[in-house]
């Protein structure tokens, strides 16, 4: 007895938070993540990731919201994702997935560098990293950049390495005017928590510091999966399950890079 109150409980709760995310309008606090000065302005947006599918299994809410508000998205991908010798697929399934997501194909770059190569054990050197993500902020006119936070969601390396690329750009001075956010890593439970990770996502952005992080839910959900699907050779069961029950496909908590 005792059991199916729990688990009727948590059906109860995984129902509310996707009533929360498809119903509720954008709280006052993601609103910030746009403003400049106050004023609301549409904003030159690069994503840094590590592999191609990374943009879709961790950070369509924040691509979601960013589109939504007419920002002009970009996408680096370091790497081919070659690790298994696929790196030519999963190059163009970034291309179809960005379609998905409404980044436009010309906006989406994804390297083939021999010194960033796919893989665990592999190490990236952030001075390079730094360097190319330079050019592409100076190209684009980007000045706002999004990726992982020392962590990397997953504990990759890559995803980590990028992180410290994304650092090590900020601390040249020449480039003092780019915002950068990170996305934050949360513990195993939460992670695997689906919707009902966005009650504690919201709570966190509203007893941080203003401007410090910010909580952004998913709009377009099933356009989460249907990026994912975009990834034919990674789509197989278990990232099936990762995705439908990952928190980061319901929400995306952001926190600035100082």
């Amino acid at each position: 007895m005792e059991w199916l109150v729990i688990i009727i409980t948590l059906v109860v709760l995984w129902v509310a938070s996707l009533f929360k995310i498809l119903h509720e309008s954008l709280s006052a606090s993601q609103a910030a993540v746009l403003n400049d000065g106050g004023v609301f302005r549409k904003r030159n947006v690069l994503l840094v990731i590590a592999h191609p599918d990374d943009e879709s299994m961790f950070f369509t809410p924040t691509l979601n919201y960013l589109s939504s508000r007419g920002c002009n998205l970009h996408i680096l991908c370091m790497s081919t994702g070659n690790a298994d010798g696929m790196g030519s697929v999963r190059k163009e399934e970034l291309y179809l997935a960005s379609i998905v997501l409404k980044v436009p194909q010309k906006q989406v770059k994804v390297l083939d560098h021999p010194d960033l190569q796919d893989g665990f054990g592999k190490s990236w050197n952030s001075k390079l990293l730094s360097k190319i993500i330079k050019e592409e902020i100076v190209n684009c006119a980007i000045d706002l950049v999004i990726t992982f936070d020392n962590y990397g969601v997953s504990g990759h390396c890559n995803h980590q390495d990028v992180h410290q690329g994304v650092r090590k750009l900020l601390q040249d001075t020449s480039h003092k005017e780019v915002e950068a956010w990170e996305l934050v890593s949360t513990n195993i439970l939460r992670k695997y928590s689906g919707p009902v990770d966005i009650w504690l996502s919201l709570l966190s952005a509203k007893f941080h510091l203003s401007g410090v992080r910010h909580c952004l839910l998913n709009e377009h959900p099933r356009r989460s999966l249907a990026a994912m699907a975009q990834h034919k050779s990674q789509w197989v069961w278990f990232r099936k399950l990762f995705v439908s029950f990952s928190s980061y496909t319901y929400v995306n908590c952001l926190k600035k890079i100082n």
